[in-house]
């Protein structure tokens, strides 16, 4: 996909309508996590030094269209100056005279916030005259939340067709990374999908067991398929229902030269709790009616590590077992270190994404040795589905 960057801009002087996601985790009306502040600070400052007005649009929580008092944005001015080492103003509204009179008051290099377009009914309606008051206050539009690329609402693919539109910094990282996975990959390339229901995750597998040469299948989902091949599975999650879906992925896999990993053996127990006491057996026994599946076993782990020692690329998007309690995050941590070493020494192009998968990234303390670990929950499923995200096809355009 070819999208213009801020490279191919002329910026000195310009009023940047720069659409960002500051939907941060709040905690007695603080910020409590900075990451998705911190993401924005290359496209700020790369338009700070071109001489731009930077003007940020962001969403934060559901006001469905109202003027709710504790999903406002302002909270995120100070933790936002404090990272950028520079003043940030803030409007009390992100069209009308209150942003146009914050707007005027501008000089180039300086940051404006404007408040939560979700007090606007006409943001999420992608309502063109809302995205003609948002235009309104701006020269050029960058989008650099690709968090909230899948929704086709006014700041992210409205107002791409009414200003020159570029791509911000963290986008177009996260675009290049997406690409390296998918689009244009070194092979082999490597699938890890966990999660706990198939049925949520029809439209990924399909897509991915006709672009991957392996896929590790973990998580409640691996219940499924292994209960779709005979295996008694006891009292563990399990859709079995789904079986004959399970089955016909497979039969997909097969055609498409795509080899499905399954866990041979499981880690059981009967309760779900910290250090419960559990055992390893080989799934070809069978679990008992009285015992759960929390983790894939010692040598379904060495298997999903010899695919990915193979492997050139790996996307990776959801984890293997019930990774929050001890001692089931096992395989899921062996297999996130693995991946990061891979990636350190540049054998291998490692991109993960999803809230599970960064959660168990950071659990396992390698997220920085990724080659790219994506915020973005929805959006990142939606592309690993094959899907087109309107705020990334506005780009294109």
């Amino acid at each position: 996909m070819t999208f213009k960057t801020l490279d191919d801009a002329d910026l000195s002087g310009k009023r940047a309508l720069v659409r960002v996601d500051f939907n941060v985790p709040m905690a007695d009306g603080e910020v409590s996590d900075d990451t998705r502040l911190r993401a924005a600070l290359p496209t700020i400052e790369k338009l700070r030094q071109g001489g731009a007005k930077t003007i940020l649009l962001a969403h934060f929580d559901r006001p469905k269209g109202k003027r709710v008092p504790e999903m406002s944005l302002k909270p995120v001015v100070g933790p936002l100056s404090k990272l950028l080492g520079a003043p940030v103003a803030f409007a009390d509204d992100c069209v009308g005279d209150e942003a146009a009179k914050a707007v005027a008051a501008m000089k180039d290099g300086d940051v404006l916030l404007l408040e939560n377009v979700r007090y606007h009914a006409g943001e999420e309606k992608n309502e063109p005259d809302f995205a003609k008051a948002l235009a309104a206050n701006g020269d050029l539009y960058v989008n650099d939340a690709f968090s909230a690329a899948h929704r086709a609402h006014a700041s992210t693919e409205g107002l791409a067709r009414r200003l020159p539109a570029y791509a911000g910094e963290q986008m177009r990282k996260e675009l290049e990374a997406l690409d390296a996975a998918l689009g244009k990959p070194q092979r082999p390339v490597m699938g890890i999908v966990g999660g706990a229901k198939v049925s949520t995750k029809l439209d990924l597998l399909n897509n991915l067991v006709g672009k991957l040469d392996y896929l590790a299948i973990g998580g409640g989902m691996a219940n499924t398929f292994c209960f779709a091949k005979g295996a008694e599975i006891g009292g563990s999650l399990c859709e079995k229902e789904m079986a004959d879906t399970a089955r016909e992925i497979l039969q997909k896999a097969e055609a498409a030269g795509c080899k499905v990993i399954l866990p041979v053996d499981v880690v059981v127990a009967k309760d779900l709790a910290p250090n419960a006491p559990n055992r390893t057996i080989d799934l070809a026994d069978g679990v008992p009616a009285d015992e759960k599946i929390f983790d894939i076993g010692p040598k379904a782990l060495e298997q999903v590590l010899a695919a990915m020692s193979e492997a050139k690329t790996l996307i990776w998007n959801g984890p293997f077992g019930v990774f929050e309690v001890e001692p089931f995050d096992k395989a899921t941590v062996d297999a996130a270190k693995h991946a990061a070493q891979l990636a350190k020494t540049g054998r291998l192009v490692a991109v993960a994404g999803g809230g599970d998968t960064v959660a168990a990234l950071n659990a396992a303390g390698v997220s920085h040795d990724f080659t790219f670990v994506s915020t973005a929950g929805g959006a990142f499923l939606e592309w690993m589905e094959g899907k087109e995200l309107p705020g990334v096809a506005a780009l294109s355009q």
